[in-house]
């Protein structure tokens, strides 16, 4: 009897997933446990198993299709087994529909500056981005806040009801940038073309609202990092070759410390509150081909050098695998990337990493002069980019922050406690 391949839960939360990519063919053999797809969600992407031994049947949920949990994507047994009447691949649950047309302020207007990440349906996302509609600027009538179907119906039924809702198609007053293409017009001398869609498009998507809706400031400082690297050479000299840390390793200890520290950097805007968390759930972002992706270590405040460097080359080795699980890349409050290992890269502009306030940004660590006790020494100097959420943090308590980090990079001793 052919067998359901069906949309897994992948997280507590998780109501809805996206197939991403097919790595069988109908007619190909698979194994049990052999991998057959990629299904995404909005916070990772996953791979999912055969169920049973035989061949794929029938692919019933082509890629791109959303689903709910439990629904079903394909079918495996035996080879020419008849494979049961087919269900509809577009069987999303329906949320409860918006009463028509809403006046902003009101549920499915304008949200104004809406509470990150936006909570938005698959089916919902893609008529937005079909109809050049920032949804992060919609109030949601689904569960949760989450917009539907029918919230982007609305808007698209009486665009004055959330004007601002409209991206313009070039500029900011609509009219075409001179020299730019339009997305039908035919292109010559590309060397690829690949569908915005999958992995990449809901990291974009993430991207455009935090830019969208966090009124963002990045303070910019450099550290003399001579002391944490002559503590780690020595450090990494008693250590066998996998045991030894990196400087991300020393550089997410030092700012879970500075968190603990200044818990007023540790917040997150949900809605009309500000919430300040007691404990320090670090994520650090890895970078994947095609796609980055940020795991979580949780209390990092409260753990030792050595756990935090087991964990983070555990998180790593797995994000590279698409191994992680969604509780591991969700809950963070506060965000770390290191682009020191780049000759191209001092100081830039991290995005923050929504619903968090702030993240801090890891640029090259150069040998320049500096002043030490009345003298010019060469220094190696470590570039650092703070960027923070200005409708919660403000100016001079960030600038507090990154200079407790300058100091505890400075005199890093403490990392050992």
């Amino acid at each position: 009897m052919a067998v359901e391949l069906v949309m897994p839960k992948m997280g507590l939360t998780m109501t809805v997933g996206s197939v991403g990519k097919w790595l069988k063919k109908e007619g190909e053999a698979v194994a049990k446990g052999e991998r057959v797809a990629e299904v995404l969600t909005e916070k990772i992407t996953n791979l999912v198993e055969s169920p049973a031994d035989g061949v794929l049947l029938r692919i019933v949920a082509p890629e791109g299709t959303s689903l709910p949990i439990g629904g079903v994507m394909g079918y495996v047994g035996a080879a020419g087994e008849k494979v049961p009447g087919l269900p509809s691949v577009a069987a999303v649950p329906k949320e409860e529909p918006a009463a028509g047309p809403v006046p902003q302020g009101a549920s499915g207007g304008l949200a104004g500056e809406r509470p990150s990440p936006v909570r938005i349906s698959p089916v919902a996302r893609k008529m937005a981005l079909e109809h050049n509609i920032e949804y992060a600027y919609l109030r949601g009538t689904g569960p949760g806040g989450r917009i539907t179907k029918e919230d982007i119906e609305a808007v698209l039924a009486s665009p004055d009801a959330a004007p601002q809702a409209f991206l313009p198609a070039a500029g900011f007053d609509g009219a075409p940038i001179p020299g730019a293409t339009s997305p039908d017009e035919p292109l010559t001398g590309f060397v690829d073309e690949r569908p915005y869609s999958g992995v990449r498009r809901i990291i974009g998507d993430r991207m455009l609202s935090s830019w969208s809706v966090a009124p963002k400031v990045t303070h910019h400082a450099r550290a003399d990092a001579k002391a944490l690297l002559e503590l780690r050479a020595s450090i990494n000299e008693m250590l066998e070759k996998e045991q030894r840390f990196t400087v991300t390793d020393m550089l997410v200890k030092i700012t879970a410390m500075a968190l603990r520290q200044k818990l007023f950097m540790n917040v997150s805007l949900r809605g009309e509150r500000i919430v300040t968390f007691r404990e320090v759930h670090l994520g650090v972002a890895v970078a994947l081909e095609g796609a980055l992706i940020v795991p979580v270590i949780r209390n990092a405040d409260e753990k030792s050098l050595t756990r935090i460097s087991r964990e983070l080359k555990d998180l790593s080795r797995r994000a590279r695998e698409n191994a992680l699980a969604p509780e591991e890349i969700s809950g963070g409050t506060f965000t770390l990337t290191n682009l020191g290992g780049y000759r191209s890269t001092e100081f830039f502009t991290p995005i923050i990493n929504q619903p968090e306030s702030a993240i801090l940004g890891i640029g090259r660590t150069n040998d320049m002069p500096a002043a030490v006790d009345g003298e010019v020494v060469v220094r190696p100097m470590m570039a650092l980019s703070l960027a923070h959420d200005h409708r919660v943090i403000d100016g001079a308590p960030a600038a507090e922050f990154l200079a407790l980090l300058i100091e505890l990079i400075e005199k890093p001793l403490q990392v050992l406690l």
